[in-house]
């Protein structure tokens, strides 16, 4: 059945890991009759949480789609991972979200993931709903909830459900306080029961509040409020979706979702309250001539879609799009705008969960997926010639934890690269790079989990098998002292014989790349052996005396030498060239280079002394502080690269997660006289393992 766009509704669950929200999709759908019998995340069997990695480790890993038919209305529910490992997977969420649903749990206070999720949602503007999940545990406190909430949030937050407890302080049934209606769950099903009478007097002044707020959305409702006259069910609704959506109002519901209770409530919530797609703020992008330009949604006019998600398994390549105007239909040809090739549209599903179930057509404002489009990533957009529009991509955050891979198998590296690189189609938030350097491949993620987790599907999916280490750092070498050497070879063998010999000078030199001069006087080496010589140099350059690395700001000038006119060649010269290259280099007052790197690191004020106490021990150098916008503070120093390798886990342990970094390389400096000690005995033992 397809939906017209004023019946569609897109929401993003989010929160913190285990708050329930996985939990909540599969309360929605049994409630609905999708589901015949709810799953849970400890047995594996949620429509959510399918993956064999989300299984195993009873966490959502990927984003999910679940679609929800209630009262006429179509309810994509985006259900996104907790786990800040997989941040990318909310980002991809929220970028087609039209509205957030902030989970968070009735127990344990205020949640380091609830805290970032409002941030997400603040800085979209986007609508929202918080939703207090387990009120059917012992134990919990809806108020402490609700008020710890209101004091970080503000005060625009509203009950619009209040909770009945018995004696015991257990839940048993809620007011929907819009209605003044009581509910309790009877055997799987909400029946309607009195409103005690304790809680009479608290729902009429929980009503009283909403009048005022649906109030003050209009001249025309504050006129009637004060003088005194009702507001119809329209009106008040009306009220309501504008406070919702200009954010001055942001309603508050609780409830269960092993029992059902408030789940019905939240459903009605969505479908009353929260935006349609034509109602979401406009897109942004580009058109064909790279201007910035603003696409509105728009059921009449030609097809246009933004890929969010890609999902490459043994069924094959999906594309989740949402279609933003028009409609899709399958073998209609549209232009990818990142790319500018003309793609072919495959057969089109809605998806629940693992499950796809293939449609005609894909409407405006819905959520769906395009089959086998090899060629399509990831934040593309797929449009018609006639409208051409490259829609804003999604803001993934930079990679920050790094480590260095190789298959357990010696042979088996292009097996690695080609599996790492059909995961990143799914996973765009991670890097791989070659370092030629440090010859390792190097993968770069949010965390430990999600680079567990690569690792695991590459053995899976891939069947190969790989191990993890430190990636190794790209030290340099230069010296200090200008000293001059002989370089003589000579070698008499049955026939000719090798003879080269060179007088060099060798300085610290002003550009990074090693400068060859000469200043020979009365041809003491011809000028056709001169090539030869600087050749030489530039391979030995590529290791340096003190641990093999490579020198850098060198400065050598040939001055003096002798030939041989029947034995001299230019292989003689080379290697004479390398002989005084490393005999010279040793008496030059050698030194390390490490790469130092700006590191800004942004945290909210109570954790500023911890942090810098930290970036003293790592031999960091603070240069400055900036408040945010939000209250944080973001701290710029400068760290040796050597210091950082476990900073994205050290970071989170210091802040409860509430930190957040970018480190960027900047140049190389001096390395102390300790550090050099060990990073040669690291780069000898490599050497000799």
């Amino acid at each position: 059945m397809s939906y017209s766009v004023q019946n569609i509704r897109n929401v993003c669950l989010l929160g913190h890991g285990g708050n329930g929200k996985t939990s909540l999709v599969e309360s929605f759908l049994y409630m609905t009759g999708a589901l015949d019998r709810m799953g849970k995340p400890s047995e594996g069997n949620t429509v959510c949480d399918f993956d064999a990695e989300e299984i195993k480790r009873q966490i959502s890993i990927s984003a999910a789609v679940a679609p929800v038919e209630y009262t006429g209305c179509k309810i994509n529910v985006l259900d996104s991972p907790g786990n800040f490992d997989f941040a990318g997977e909310v980002m991809e969420c929220l970028r087609v979200a039209d509205a957030g649903i902030l989970v968070c749990a009735a127990k344990g206070g205020l949640s380091v993931g609830t805290e970032r999720a409002w941030k997400y949602l603040n800085e979209r503007k986007m609508p929202r709903i918080i939703y207090i999940s387990k009120m059917d545990e012992d134990n919990v406190d809806f108020n402490a909830a609700f008020d710890t909430l209101r004091e970080k949030f503000g005060k625009n937050i509203a009950p619009l459900v209040v909770p009945i407890w018995d004696g015991s302080k257990k839940v048993t049934g809620i007011v929907d306080v819009l209605h003044k209606r009581a509910y309790e769950m009877q055997k799987g099903k909400r029946v309607e029961i009195p409103v005690p009478e304790d809680k009479v007097s608290v729902v009429e002044e929980l009503y009283d509040k909403l009048m005022e707020s649906v109030a003050e959305t209009s001249e025309e409702f504050m006129d009637k409020y004060f003088g005194g006259e009702e507001f119809t069910y329209a009106e008040v609704i009306q009220g309501l979706q504008t406070g919702v959506r200009d954010l001055s109002l942001v309603p508050v519901f609780c409830g269960s979702s092993v029992t059902g209770l408030g789940t019905t409530a939240l459903l009605n919530a969505i479908v009353d309250l929260l935006p349609n797609p034509t109602q979401a703020a406009p897109e942004t992008g580009e058109n064909k001539d790279g201007e910035p330009t603003e696409f509105i949604v728009s059921p009449g006019a030609v097809p246009t879609a933004f890929v969010f998600k890609t999902v490459a398994d043994q069924y094959g390549k999906f594309s989740f799009v949402k279609v933003l105007s028009g409609s899709l239909t399958s073998d209609m040809t549209l232009v990818n705008a990142t790319t500018g090739a003309n793609e072919k549209l495959g057969r089109l599903y809605v998806m629940k969960g693992k499950k796809n179930e293939e449609v005609k057509e894909l409407t405006c404002g819905d959520i769906g997926a395009i089959g086998k489009m090899d060629k399509v990533k990831t934040g593309d957009t797929l449009c018609d010639t006639r409208k051409f529009i490259k829609l804003e991509g999604i803001p993934f955050a930079e990679p920050c934890y790094s480590k260095a891979i190789a298959p357990k198998t010696r042979g088996q590296d292009d097996k690695v690269a080609q599996g790492l690189y059909r995961l990143n189609e799914e996973d765009p938030t991670f890097t791989v790079v070659n370092n030629a350097e440090t010859h390792q491949m190097v993968i770069s993620g949010a965390g430990d989990i999600q680079i567990d987790v690569l690792v695991s599907k590459l053995k899976s999916r891939f069947s190969v098998e790989t191990v993890l280490d430190e990636p190794r750092v790209a030290y340099r070498e230069k010296i200090r002292k200008k000293v001059a050497k002989q370089g003589r070879h000579k070698k008499q063998t049955g026939g000719s014989g090798q003879f080269g010999d060179v007088w060099i000078e060798f300085e610290p030199g002003e550009q990074e790349e090693m400068e060859f001069c000469e200043r020979v006087v009365g041809g003491a080496v011809p000028k056709n052996f001169f090539p030869a010589v600087e050749k030489g140099l530039r391979e030995a350059c590529v290791h340096g005396v003190l641990a093999g690395y490579p020198m850098v700001n060198l400065k050598a000038t040939l001055y003096d030498g002798s030939y041989h006119p029947v034995d001299s060649s230019e292989i003689a010269f080379k290697t004479a060239a390398q002989i005084a290259y490393k005999a010279a280099l040793p008496e030059a007052s050698p030194v390390l280079l490490e790469p130092v790197g700006e590191l800004k690191v942004t945290v909210p004020d109570s954790y500023m002394g911890d942090v810098i106490g930290d970036l003293n021990k790592r031999r960091g150098r603070v240069m400055g502080m900036d408040p945010t916008d939000d209250g944080d503070q973001v701290i710029s120093a400068e760290v040796p690269m050597a210091e950082m390798t476990s900073y994205a886990i050290d970071l989170r342990a210091m802040t409860q997660s509430r930190g957040s970094f970018t480190f960027h390389f900047v140049r190389y400096e001096d390395c102390p006289p300790a550090a050099q000690e060990k990073a040669i005995a690291e780069a000898k033992a490599m050497a000799e393992a």
